[in-house]
């Protein structure tokens, strides 16, 4: 079967290490299901591995891709929830268990014809959703639920800043607060994409690092570096910044001063479970909201996606198909 492996990594030239050819296809095991991919999309956890960011060099080659959604072996449209652990050893929660993986961690992922996967890991897909729709929930917007409603725990009128609008948890952060009725700001050095994130429902876009018109209660933040210092000054007192990512560094100045004077919360999010998966699904049937999509791409033009990507020009998710399917 065609499929995208990783078969090296650089931190200067990520797709030299990217190779697109054919590779065996999955075997049946025990508890385990095969499933045939309609879509998957591009996350910047996939440019990591290239980057060798995260990634030990002894688990190359790995075939790459976290989201996908398609057919299980009955023929079941499903989209694949991609965190594979127990539950159990993270105290029921499977994004805490010690010995997790994301798909393409450990094993092979959806930039391929056909993936392996826990059948447990397997989430009916609504008729509602289109399968590139689907492609882009599991790990952008899976993220972003978790860090919105479980993490900050958000209620209608709360105050949210998103930093760097376009990004695809950004934007799914700035879609689904919107829907749960917070007013949400957000961040971009893109006139583009913060024009971008208003016609979203943000009540206001401002080039990265602006001061805002007001404090607010939750930050949204998957910068880093870049805008760390920015989502300290824009949090009120007792306010949550949470966490998911660090695109532009991982150590910025901590301030710790103004955290403890000012009470404020730090809170690390990673991923999704499948029921929080299953609850934002339940979000958007409910509110309508629905991914952002950059563009779609057969899966043989994978390296102009990930160029897509490295050149900072995607505004919400790029869907890789692997077999021409329709959306």
């Amino acid at each position: 079967m065609l499929a995208a492996t990783a078969v090296a990594q650089s931190a200067t030239n990520p797709l030299a290490g990217l190779v697109l050819g054919d590779v065996p296809k999955p075997e049946p095991r025990p508890g385990w299901s095969i499933v045939r991919v309609a879509a998957s999309s591009l996350n910047m956890h996939d440019l990591w591995t290239l980057r060798g960011v995260g990634h030990p060099p002894e688990r190359l080659p790995i075939v790459l891709g976290c989201d996908a959604a398609g057919y299980d072996q009955d023929g079941n449209e499903v989209l694949v929830h991609p965190v594979i652990a127990d539950p159990d050893a993270g105290d029921g929660d499977e994004t805490l268990d010690p010995g997790r993986a994301l798909l393409s961690e450990r094993h092979n992922g959806a930039f391929a014809e056909y993936l392996s996967v826990p059948t447990r890991n397997l989430v009916p897909k609504p008729s509602w959703l289109t399968f590139d729709e689907a492609a882009c929930l599991p790990v952008a917007w899976g993220t972003a639920y978790r860090m919105l409603f479980t993490q900050a725990q958000i209620r209608a009128g709360d105050r949210v800043l998103v930093q760097g609008a376009g990004g695809g948890v950004a934007s799914a952060a700035i879609k689904l607060a919107v829907a749960a009725g917070a007013v949400v700001y957000a961040t971009s050095r893109s006139v583009d994409k913060r024009a971008q994130a208003e016609s979203w429902g943000a009540r206001k876009a401002v080039p990265t690092g602006e001061r805002l018109p007001e404090r607010v209660d939750v930050v949204v933040e998957t910068v880093g570096e870049a805008t760390w210092a920015h989502s300290m000054r824009s949090l009120r007192p007792g306010g949550t910044i949470v966490i998911a990512g660090a695109t532009s560094g991982t150590n910025p100045p901590a301030d710790l001063a103004r955290i403890f004077y000012l009470q404020q919360r730090i809170l690390g999010s990673t991923g999704c479970t499948r029921s929080e998966l299953v609850g934002l699904l339940k979000l958007m049937d409910g509110t309508g909201v629905r991914p952002v999509i950059h563009r779609t791409l057969p899966l043989d033009e994978i390296h102009k996606g990930f160029q897509l990507m490295i050149d900072g020009r995607l505004t919400g998710k790029l869907v890789i198909r692997p077999q021409g399917e329709p959306s």
